[in-house]
């Protein structure tokens, strides 16, 4: 009888609606979404290099500084860091970093926003200097050294030997890294920037039904994930050397693998 006068008083037309007949203030939001997702990732990837590379340092004060980085923003939760980077300067120094609007040429943009993909960048970028720093290391050292060896400078044997062979144990992570910053960007509703989530939230306190709102949501937030997988599973075989028979599943077999039942282990052979 519950389940029944639950589903009874789900809105499916509004569901519905908001999946298939979203507005133009959506829409506006979904942008937000992957525009701060994209900028925020290519922001983290560039400071996780640079991170990495400072990690290997032969100068112990680069080290150093890079250690503490890593630690400090690994270990302190991503919305505490969201509020120091908006409101810190202002609260602590009475200087405001981030103006209401700010005119970045191609349009106007809140500062809010900008707060947000500066601090999901450098959130991003200790966990991706971690990834970094393992798929540098996965590369032989004598990689290194015959590139040396045969005249190049440490710098170009990086660029050119090195930085390439660490992109396949690089980029499955990096992929499931943005994958998650997809996600994470309703975090940003903290500081008022109007994404996915915040938009919902604007709905759900005019109409009060949360579920078939946040619900919709969630659809959504599946479907930025599994175009980002499909086209992670086409780049990770794009990378692998191996030939076409042993690169295992592609894209779309790799959700139907999901899919399918896992293969019992326990036989029933006498």
């Amino acid at each position: 009888m519950l389940s029944a006068h639950v589903i009874a008083a789900f809105d499916s037309d509004l569901f519905w609606s908001r999946i298939f007949e979203p507005d133009s203030v959506f829409l506006g939001a979904l942008w937000t979404t992957i525009y701060i997702s994209v900028l925020a990732q290519l922001g983290g990837v560039t400071l996780g290099l640079a991170s990495a590379l400072a990690g290997r340092s032969r100068f112990w004060p680069l080290r150093l500084l890079n250690g503490v980085y890593v630690t400090a923003i690994r270990g302190t939760p991503l919305i505490v860091q969201i509020f120091f980077i908006y409101f810190g300067a202002e609260l602590l120094l009475g200087v405001t970093l981030f103006p209401k609007e700010l005119d970045v040429g191609a349009g106007v943009v809140s500062g809010a926003v900008i707060a947000g993909i500066i601090a999901l960048a450098l959130n991003e970028g200790a966990y991706m200097s971690e990834i970094i720093r393992a798929g540098l290391g996965s590369v032989d050292d004598g990689q290194m050294e015959s590139a040396i060896s045969v005249g190049m400078t440490r710098r170009q044997a990086m660029r050119k030997i090195v930085l390439p062979q660490a992109a396949r144990i690089i980029v499955p992570p990096l992929g499931n890294q943005f994958n998650n910053m997809m996600k994470t960007t309703s975090l940003l509703s903290f500081i008022g920037v109007l994404e996915l989530f915040a938009q919902a939230q604007q709905v759900y306190s005019t109409n009060f039904k949360p579920v078939e709102i946040f619900a919709a949501v969630a659809v959504w937030y599946l479907l930025l994930t599994t175009i980002w997988s499909i086209f992670q599973a086409y780049l990770e075989r794009r990378l692998d050397p191996a030939g076409a028979d042993d690169r295992g599943p592609g894209p779309f077999g790799r959700i139907k693998g999901r899919l399918r039942p896992a293969a019992s282990t326990t036989g029933g052979a006498a």
